[in-house]
């Protein structure tokens, strides 16, 4: 995928601040219409904003660093506000579907009225829901002397009742539920007799971030920090700070800085694991995400990485007289990359919602089917854009 120049009777200068001043004038357009609809002002805020960061870190060495250089970072801290309370919603979204798809392929069996419950036995209760049932198999109540329900939750019998943490097992633990298969119970407890209750969790915990995040971004809208920023882009409507070399021609000068992000990003992508991702069904790949040895924040990085590489280069492509990659892929090649990202932030959800302590059997083990499913779309993805890539 190479860059592909052409000829601008501009300057460099005055290309980029075409470029800028359109920006700005979508970030004024969108403060104007946040009073109507926060959902597209914000969209139009995060969007102009990456795009003239992304640009300033492009193109840098054409503008003053005094003023790029502050600006970048606080356009960084108002992309990153704004983007957490849409993601969220996403996310929350994204899991209550996955949930209902997976629970429709696995239909409940019929249950069997529990024995009643001796005196002083110990009930499961899972914070989301309340009291769940009692395990109807078994000579004994307890989760003390109840296997089913130490495998469910990655403890061993006897253990704390308490979910893995990252180093005793975390996504790994309830990755392993899903693989052992239903808790062993009397009635069989497929993965809609947990669904409900995760799903209570996991809305429970996501919109509690949304909210957080909401509360976040009405402070960081009223604060002077932001208002100092605007007074900037308003400025950079009609004015933009350069350097002397921005006054070169723009074929002579853009081009090269263009093949300089889509170079960075090439070399990124050269890292990635893009021979093993490339085959179907890469339970390797999965294993090592769920692994002791490599957790999957550590192994989703690079791909994140290259995500926003590939965000940068194609930033600076929309700059006139920059040349344009003339490929498509690279559109559909970022469509791939950030699903990748909504899976392993979703599958990231999960497994916090299922250190949550005290959890019912029944949930740890949806939670788990949950989490090996995100992880698939994970891989999914990663299959997608390497024959993509490689292409």
């Amino acid at each position: 995928m190479g860059v592909s120049t052409g000829a601008d009777g501009r300057s460099a200068g005055e290309a980029l601040s075409s470029y800028l001043r359109t920006q700005a004038t979508a970030f004024l357009r969108g403060l104007g219409v946040r009073g109507d609809d926060e959902a597209v002002a914000d969209s139009l805020l995060r969007g102009s904003s990456r795009r003239i960061a992304g640009v300033l870190h492009t193109y840098g060495e054409l503008t003053d660093p005094a003023w790029a250089e502050p600006m970048r970072a606080e356009l960084g801290w108002l992309g990153a506000t704004l983007g957490r309370e849409p993601q969220y919603a996403v996310r929350l979204g994204r899991l209550l579907d996955a949930l209902r798809r997976l629970s429709a392929l696995t239909p409940p069996e019929d249950p069997l009225p529990p024995p009643p419950l001796p005196q002083g036995a110990w009930r499961d209760t899972d914070p989301a829901t309340g009291p769940g049932p009692a395990p109807a198999a078994g000579p004994a109540y307890g989760r003390r002397t109840d296997a089913a329900a130490g495998a469910a939750l990655g403890t061993e019998p006897g253990g704390s009742g308490r979910a893995p943490g990252p180093r005793s097992g975390g996504a790994g633990g309830v990755a392993a539920v899903a693989a052992r298969g239903p808790v062993p119970t009397q009635a069989g407890a497929p993965l809609a007799v947990g669904a409900a209750r995760a799903a209570a969790l996991l809305e429970r915990q996501l919109t509690l971030a949304r909210t957080r995040a909401h509360s976040a971004t009405l402070q960081a809208m009223g604060s002077a920090r932001f208002h100092a920023l605007a007074d900037s882009i308003a400025v950079l409507a009609s004015e933009v700070p350069l350097t002397a070399r921005a006054g070169r021609p723009a074929a002579a000068v853009l081009p090269p800085l263009a093949e300089q992000a889509h170079s960075r990003l090439a070399e990124a992508a050269g890292t990635l694991p893009l021979r093993r991702a490339a085959h179907p069904y890469n339970a390797e790949a999965v294993q090592a995400a769920l692994g002791a040895e490599l957790t999957a924040d550590l192994q989703d990085a690079p791909w994140h990485q290259v995500r926003i590489l590939l965000r940068l280069s194609r930033y600076a492509a929309e700059v006139p007289g920059a040349g344009g990659h003339g490929d498509p892929r690279l559109a559909e090649a970022a469509l791939v990359l950030q699903r990748h990202h909504e899976a392993a932030e979703s599958a990231a959800a999960v497994s916090a919602a299922a250190r949550t302590p005290r959890i019912a059997p029944a949930t740890a083990y949806a939670l788990g089917v949950l989490h090996a499913d995100q992880r698939h779309e994970v891989e999914a993805a990663r299959f997608s854009f390497s024959r993509l890539w490689q292409s």
